[in-house]
């Protein structure tokens, strides 16, 4: 328990030595004790309106995180949620600074906007290189049928400004982290960051090719099935703040990428997998854990992918 400066418990004890002489009941200890636990209940509840409902993002910026013991409004009872649910699927490996700022982070901003979500860690435990849209095929796949749409979301990419569509795409993909917003690629045919699709629609795209082990090449891939599979992509409009509508919170000096290519990847990054995806996916789900961070829960999917060392042996180039 925490006692404020103006406080000094050691002097009453000190001052009144009857507290724990011959007169002290067992009574008297147990009427303490509720006392002591009641107290500390009511400090944990308002611990969240001091400074704990600020998180650090760097050394330079703070942004505002509201306190997420606070009571959320009841999805259930409130039908302006809409019938819809979202699977925030977020490839992961070891990155676990980013971890702890973007669950809670996401968590706050799909509330604020009522938006029903699950938030899912797809966590790759083998010894392989990092495969991100592997690790999204796990996530579509193990998200289980209460959501109906996912988002493929970097856990490196925090949505600052709230005007921001993460609802239902019903007319096609929608493409948050367009172009035109994100701090880092405007390339027209960048697809990747955060992507809102139904399932329905992953589906019909077979979702997205296992053959790209390392970083990079595997969204624009995706856009080529997109076009393929006949899907209309869409983007924000309207939103005036430009590149700074994103905090990109990765720091490349102290996180290479794996960006390593060996002769024969080359060859075969720029082309289409016209058979690969959810149909030749091979893993196994090593344990299924429910968490919670910083009162966000999230749903860790601890997994080992499989490679096929003859088709892509450049999965365990180190």
């Amino acid at each position: 328990m925490m006692y404020s400066s103006r406080r000094k418990p050691v002097l009453y004890f000190k001052e009144d030595r009857r507290l724990c002489s011959e007169k002290c009941t067992v009574y008297k200890l147990f009427g303490l004790c509720v006392v002591l636990v009641l107290v500390s209940l009511l400090w944990l509840q308002l611990s969240c309106t001091g400074d704990m409902s600020r998180v650090v993002v760097d050394d330079r910026h703070l942004l505002h995180q509201p306190c997420l013991l606070e009571r959320q409004a009841s999805a259930a009872d409130d039908p302006s949620w809409g019938p819809h649910k979202l699977a925030l699927l977020i490839p992961f490996r070891e990155r676990f600074e980013e971890l702890l700022v973007f669950v809670p982070f996401m968590h706050t901003f799909l509330n604020n906007k009522k938006i029903l979500h699950k938030i899912f860690v797809i966590n790759q435990m083998d010894h392989y290189r990092f495969n991100r849209a592997s690790l999204i095929n796990v996530g579509y796949t193990e998200s289980g049928n209460d959501t109906d749409y996912i988002a493929m979301h970097d856990v490196d990419l925090l949505p600052l400004n709230e005007a921001l569509d993460y609802g239902f795409p019903e007319e096609g993909p929608f493409h948050v982290a367009s172009p035109e917003l994100h701090p880092l690629y405007h390339y027209k045919a960048y697809v990747g960051g955060i992507l809102l699709l139904t399932k329905q629609h992953y589906h019909m795209c077979n979702g997205m090719s296992n053959r790209f082990w390392g970083w990079g090449r595997e969204d624009d891939e995706f856009y080529r099935r997109l076009r393929t599979a006949g899907l209309q992509l869409f983007r924000p409009s309207g939103i005036k703040t430009g590149y700074k509508t994103f905090r990109h919170i990765h720091d490349p000096a102290w996180r290479k990428r794996d960006q390593k290519r060996v002769a024969a990847q080359k060859q075969e990054q720029f082309k289409v997998d016209p058979e690969g995806g959810l149909t030749n996916l091979q893993y196994k789900l090593e344990s299924r854990q429910e968490l919670t961070i910083s009162g966000a829960p999230v749903t860790v999917l601890n997994t080992k992918l499989e490679c096929d060392t003859d088709k892509t042996p450049w999965c365990l180039l180190n």
